[in-house]
């Protein structure tokens, strides 16, 4: 049962991420901000997650 469970956070997980990429892509942020708010993201998963909730692009 723990690699289901495993398996299933590690999906819901990489959804987050693909989510956060995406709403960085469409916002409204200059170009270099956004490659480098999604580098972040591809990097550092969770503290790029965490930062960009915090001060991300808005919007």
């Amino acid at each position: 049962m723990g690699i289901e469970v495993g398996g299933l956070l590690g999906l819901i997980w990489l959804i987050i991420v693909i989510w956060a990429i995406v709403k960085v892509a469409k916002s409204t942020a200059g170009g270099l901000a956004k490659v480098l708010w999604i580098l972040v993201l591809l990097f550092f998963p969770l503290v790029g997650l965490i930062v960009w909730f915090l001060f991300g692009p808005k919007g």
